[in-house]
């Protein structure tokens, strides 16, 4: 199996920015992703993700997603203690 790389936001825009151009100039998208090395799956999801973002904007949007999957988890442990500690109260344990 292929070892996976981890492409950071600013690799994945400057990659569909280089796809764009080459699809610009003629180029067939899988022709475009193979030179690349991203399967054409990868382009059309990372396009939707990031399409029409500046390098800036994709970094912020990845600190942003990290914290808010952070928040969640708190929210859903506190909760979960909240539950536990309810249950233990009302002697149902």
């Amino acid at each position: 199996m292929a070892r996976r790389k981890k492409h950071t936001p600013e690799q994945v825009v400057n990659l569909l920015r280089q796809i764009e151009v080459a699809v610009a100039n003629g180029k067939t998208t899988s022709l475009a992703c193979k030179e690349a090395e991203i399967t054409e799956q990868t382009y059309y999801r990372w396009r939707k993700e990031y399409g029409g973002l500046q390098v800036d904007q994709a970094r912020r949007l990845k600190e942003l997603e990290s914290e808010n999957a952070k928040l969640k988890r708190l929210v859903s442990d506190l909760s979960l203690e909240k539950l536990i500690l309810k249950d233990i109260a009302s002697g149902n344990f």
